[in-house]
C-alpha cells in the first residue's frame, strides 16, 4: 500500500505511525515544510511555500488565505510526484495549516483521514474562558466559524478522523464526528518511568545545584510559559507554597513565547514584555526567588529527568488541547494537581490519579500542593495511580500504535 503523510512540520503526530507502517512493508512518503531528521523507511517530500497573504485581505479571512496558499503549494508538489509515479491509496493528513486541502483534486481516488485536534467554538471552550483578561473580541463567533471553515473544506473529502482524546472529538460537528476515531497518539510507557536516581543540576546565583529525589521539588511544564496553560495562576500560588514549605525549589520548564493566544501587551512605557515576566514579576516581592528555577526549554531527557524527581506537579491548561507532558507525567509516576477543566477529566480522576483544583482559584492549588509535599504515602498512591492509568490507556506499543495502524488500515478498507 502506498501512504502519504501529510503535515506541516512531520512528523509531528505521526512520529511513530509512519515508521511503523513503513516497517510493515508499505511504501511511506511524508510532505512537509520543515521536518525533523530523516526517519528509516520514510521518503520526505518537502513542498516550497511562495507568496503571502495580500496586504487587503479581511482578517476573518487571512488565516483561510494563508492555508490556501500553503494547500495551493503542497497541491503542486503532489502534481510532481504524481509525474514521477506516485499515487497513494491513503492519504492521512493534520489539515491544520491547508497543506491536504487539494491532494484529492490530484488523486481522487485515495482515501483520506484527517487528525481532528481542534473545533472552535465560541462556548464550552479556550474562548472565553478566562474573564483576567476581558470578554472575546466583537466579532469573534465570525472569526472562529472561518477559523474552522478548513476543517469544514475537509469534511466532504475525507473518509475518516483520528483525535486525541473524546474531548477533543467532541468539539467536530456531525456529520464528521461520527467518522471520529478516539486513540491517543500514544506514550512510551516503558521509557518514561520511575527512576530513583534521577537527577538534575539548575543554575543558581549561588552556583550549580543539583536535584534528586530526596529533595522536594515541585514541577511545573508548559511549551511556552503563558495564560493558556495556567501559568499565571500556578505562580500566584506559589508565594503560599515556598512559605509552607521552606525546603521546596520549584523547577519550570517552558520558553517566553506564545503558543496559544494573545502575546503579552506591551508595558506602560511601550516596551515588549513576556508573559513569564508579567507574572513572575507580580509576586515577585513574595518569593524566595533563589528556590525558583526558570529553566526554559530543555532537551528531552532533561524533561524526564525533571519529573522523575518532581515531588508534587502541577498541570493547569484552559479547555484546550491536552498537552502530552500531562500524560508523561504520569507515565513517570508523578503526583500531579490538575485543573478541573475538561480535557483533565479523561486522565485525571479526583483522588484517583491526581487532584483536581479550580483553574481559577490559585488558593487551593497551593493547599493542595502543600499537602501533598507533607503526605508521602499519598503521593506514591497518587503516582502509582497515574502510571498504571497511562499503562492502560495511553501506552505506544501495547494499545495506541496498534489501533492506529488498525485505523489506516480501515482507511484503506483493507
Amino acid at each position: 500500500m502506498n501512504i502519504l503523510f501529510v503535515h506541516q512540520n512531520f512528523p509531528g503526530q505521526f512520529k511513530h505511525l509512519a515508521p511503523a507502517l513503513a516497517r510493515q512493508g508499505h511504501r511511506v512518503v511524508a510532505m512537509h515544510i520543515n521536518a525533523s531528521p530523516a526517519m528509516p523507511g520514510v521518503q520526505l517530500v518537502r513542498y516550497p511555500v511562495n507568496g503571502r497573504s495580500g496586504t487587503g485581505t479581511h482578517r476573518w479571512v487571512a488565516e483561510l488565505e494563508t492555508k490556501t496558499i500553503r494547500g495551493e503549494a503542497a497541491w503542486r508538489a503532489a502534481l510532481e510526484m504524481q509525474q514521477a509515479g506516485f499515487t497513494p491509496d491513503v492519504i492521512v493528513a493534520h489539515p491544520g495549516w491547508g497543506e491536504s486541502l487539494f491532494l484529492q483534486q490530484v488523486w481522487p481516488r485515495a482515501r483520506m483521514g484527517i487528525y481532528c485536534e481542534f473545533f472552535y467554538q465560541t462556548q464550552g471552550a479556550d474562548v472565553g474562558f478566562d474573564p483576567e483578561f476581558g470578554p472575546p473580541e466583537q466579532g469573534s463567533g465570525c472569526r472562529l466559524q472561518m477559523k474552522n471553515a478548513n476543517y469544514e473544506l475537509h469534511f466532504p473529502r475525507a473518509q475518516a478522523g483520528l483525535s486525541p482524546t473524546h474531548w477533543q472529538a467532541s468539539l467536530f460537528p456531525e456529520p464528521f464526528a461520527s467518522r471520529i476515531s478516539v486513540i491517543h497518539d500514544g506514550i512510551r510507557t516503558d521509557q518514561i518511568k520511575p527512576d530513583a536516581s534521577a537527577t538534575i543540576r539548575v543554575q543558581t546565583p549561588s552556583g550549580v545545584l543539583q536535584l534528586g529525589q530526596n529533595d522536594e521539588v515541585i514541577t511545573f511544564v508548559n511549551r511556552n510559559l503563558e495564560p493558556y496553560r495556567g501559568y499565571h495562576q500556578f505562580m500566584r500560588a506559589l508565594p503560599a507554597i515556598l512559605r509552607a514549605r521552606p525546603k521546596a525549589h520549584v523547577v519550570l520548564i517552558g520558553g517566553n513565547e506564545v503558543s496559544y493566544g494573545a502575546a503579552a501587551p506591551l508595558s506602560a512605557e511601550g516596551q515588549a514584555q513576556t508573559w513569564r515576566d508579567i507574572f513572575l514579576n507580580e509576586v515577585r516581592d513574595q518569593l524566595d526567588i533563589s528556590r525558583v528555577h526558570f529553566v526554559g526549554r530543555v532537551p528531552y531527557s532533561d524533561f524526564l529527568r525533571v519529573l522523575q524527581i518532581s515531588t508534587v506537579h502541577a498541570y493547569l491548561t484552559y479547555p484546550f488541547v491536552l498537552s502530552w507532558s500531562l500524560l508523561e507525567a504520569m507515565s513517570a509516576g508523578c503526583a500531579i494537581v490538575a485543573s478541573d477543566t475538561a480535557p483533565l477529566r479523561e486522565a485525571i480522576t479526583q483522588g484517583e490519579t491526581g487532584r483536581l483544583v479550580d483553574f481559577f482559584d490559585a488558593s487551593a492549588l497551593a493547599q493542595q500542593i502543600i499537602d501533598l509535599c507533607n503526605n508521602p504515602s499519598e503521593r506514591a498512591r497518587l503516582g502509582a495511580h497515574a502510571r498504571a492509568f497511562a499503562i492502560a490507556h495511553y501506552d505506544l506499543e501495547q494499545h495506541c500504535l496498534p489501533k492506529q495502524i488498525e485505523w489506516v488500515h480501515g482507511l484503506a478498507g483493507s
